[in-house]
């Protein structure tokens, strides 16, 4: 079930990366970098919420899982954030790109904490089934 739900969660977020890229390039066109950034993030994290509730953990949305969900995107957020920032700001890369490179580290700490989440009583550890 594990093996299943990475395999799930990770095409549901090269998916919602997809959705979160386009909006940002096109947020990019009249906003500064971070600005678009941070826009594109809170409209991909409401795909990601609906597309993980059905196709990762197979449950039914409810208010507070979506209200919560938020929290599984807060390390993720705060990542790519500073990622962005160092990226364009200080190794002075272009911003077109950055999110794509600051991204990468997040992912496996919103996986756990999604899981987390969305399936109250599970561990918080995702344990290697045998």
């Amino acid at each position: 079930m594990i093996a299943r739900q990475i395999i799930t969660f990770a095409v549901v977020g090269v998916l919602n990366t997809a959705v979160y890229y386009g909006l940002y390039l096109l947020f990019l066109t009249w906003l500064p970098y971070l600005a678009a950034h941070v826009l594109a993030f809170a409209l991909s994290m409401v795909g990601s919420f609906f597309l993980n509730a059905r196709f990762t953990y197979r449950i039914r949305p409810t208010w507070r899982k979506f209200l919560l969900f938020p929290l599984t995107n807060a390390a993720n957020f705060v990542i790519t954030t500073v990622g962005v920032y160092v990226i364009v700001d200080v190794l002075g890369a272009g911003s077109r790109f950055a999110p794509l490179l600051a991204s990468a580290a997040a992912i496996p700490i919103t996986f756990v904490v999604s899981r987390w989440i969305m399936l109250p009583g599970a561990s918080p550890r995702v344990a290697v089934e045998k």
